[in-house]
């Protein structure tokens, strides 16, 4: 099991909540969530206005992407608490099969993974006790 979080992703008059992956070896130096140009569509992103095309190392070899910066905001949602809302970058791919949370954006958010296996984590203000399970997809 992995750790999923479902998220609202807000640009311009745009929401769309979404479920990602938390990749923790997702390295960044901004807060950036991978999206696939299908998403990147619906939220007025694709076709590219702005952004710059980069190559991405991955451990699957290079990857082809548009960044976006400060793209839209975005917070965690859960049934009873919500994140801080963090202007996020977004990184837009064709390969994309789910968003990828990056490990800054993870921070921004304030989210601890508890248990990585199990799929529980919970946000950082609130007492390790206090464990949710992985968003559903």
């Amino acid at each position: 099991m992995v750790v999923r979080l479902k998220l609202r992703l807000e640009r311009d008059q745009v929401v769309k909540e979404v479920v990602a992956l938390v990749n923790s070896g997702y390295e960044a130096d901004t807060p950036q969530l991978i999206i696939s140009r299908g998403l990147a569509r619906e939220l007025g992103l694709w076709p590219p206005r702005e952004g710059e095309e980069r190559i991405f190392d991955t451990a699957g070899g290079p990857l082809r992407v548009w960044v976006v910066r400060r793209a839209f905001k975005v917070k965690v949602v859960a049934e009873d608490a919500e994140s801080p809302e963090v202007l996020t970058d977004a990184v837009i791919s064709a390969l994309a099969e789910e968003p990828l949370i990056s490990d800054k954006l993870a921070s921004a958010l304030k989210i601890a993974i508890e248990d990585a296996g199990e799929g529980l984590w919970r946000f950082r203000w609130e007492p390790v006790e206090k464990t949710r399970r992985s968003a559903r997809l």
